[in-house]
């Protein structure tokens, strides 16, 4: 974990407001599926990186897709190819691939959660039907509405995921959130990996335990250090830290991808 310069080879636009950005860095060798890195704005009066989750990373080639959501992620959305920019990573605790084995695996990807998914599908559609891989991965993708473009659903369907898409207001797929979604079409699961606002992953913790359905989720959350020096960006957790001796767990070090059952949302 260090920080260094990464190169930005290509910058596309997927909808209004979100943005697909390629990296040539030695961060991404590091990479596993969850994790996430800092990218430093390079205007020197913004200090902290912004945390932005890698969506997917091979040999020297990290992809980050983000939400414009403030000056410093405006200002990153705005450079260009060729130049180059400081990340720091790769940073936190990443999905648990092992807990697919020989499962059926539902992925749950509310709005911009569909990144943080989009590696962990593609592992472990790598491995569908081997001993140490699942027997099916299907991935529900919700939006707002159709002005969202149904952004990275192609990419799911590419690596082999079976892929259902849910809307708020059913302009396209389903109508309603992406548990709407799965109860509609009868889709049930051994394990559930889900990623997306706060109410969401609530719900799919209230799920999860109401169907005795292992879940892990990757919180969202503002952060500051990245790195679990200044405690910004605490989840209330079941158990107390055996360090601390709170119940307590910092998302940027711990997490950000926890046990469900192991978070208080």
């Amino acid at each position: 974990m260090k920080k260094c310069v990464a190169h930005i080879i290509s910058k596309t636009q997927l909808c209004e407001g979100i943005i697909d950005m390629r990296l040539r860095t030695e961060a991404a060798r590091g990479a596993r599926c969850g994790q996430f890195v800092l990218v430093f704005p390079n205007d020197p009066s913004r200090l902290l990186g912004r945390p932005l989750c890698i969506c997917q990373a091979q040999e020297d080639c990290l992809r980050i897709v983000f939400r414009i959501s403030g000056r410093g992620t405006q200002e990153i959305s705005e450079l260009h190819t060729d130049e180059k920019i400081m990340i720091e990573g790769p940073l936190g605790n990443g999905w648990d691939v092992s807990a697919a084995a020989g499962k059926e695996v539902l992925l749950l990807c509310g709005g911009i959660g569909a990144p943080a998914l989009l590696q962990l599908a593609q592992d472990l559609c790598s491995i569908k039907g081997k001993e140490n891989g699942p027997k099916q991965v299907r991935a529900i993708l919700g939006y707002r509405d159709a002005s969202m473009k149904a952004f990275l659903a192609e990419d799911f369907k590419e690596h082999g995921a079976e892929v259902i898409i849910a809307s708020d207001d059913g302009s396209i797929g389903v109508g309603g959130n992406v548990l709407d979604a799965a109860k509609q079409e009868g889709i049930g699961a051994d394990v559930i990996y889900a990623c997306g606002p706060m109410p969401m992953l609530s719900a799919v913790k209230g799920y999860a335990r109401e169907k005795g359905i292992p879940a892990y989720i990757s919180l969202e959350e503002r952060m500051a250090c990245g790195v679990g020096a200044c405690l910004g960006c605490v989840v209330k957790t079941a158990e107390k830290d055996g360090h601390s001796h709170v119940n307590n767990a910092r998302i940027c070090t711990e997490g950000p991808v926890f046990d469900a059952s192991e978070v208080i949302l």
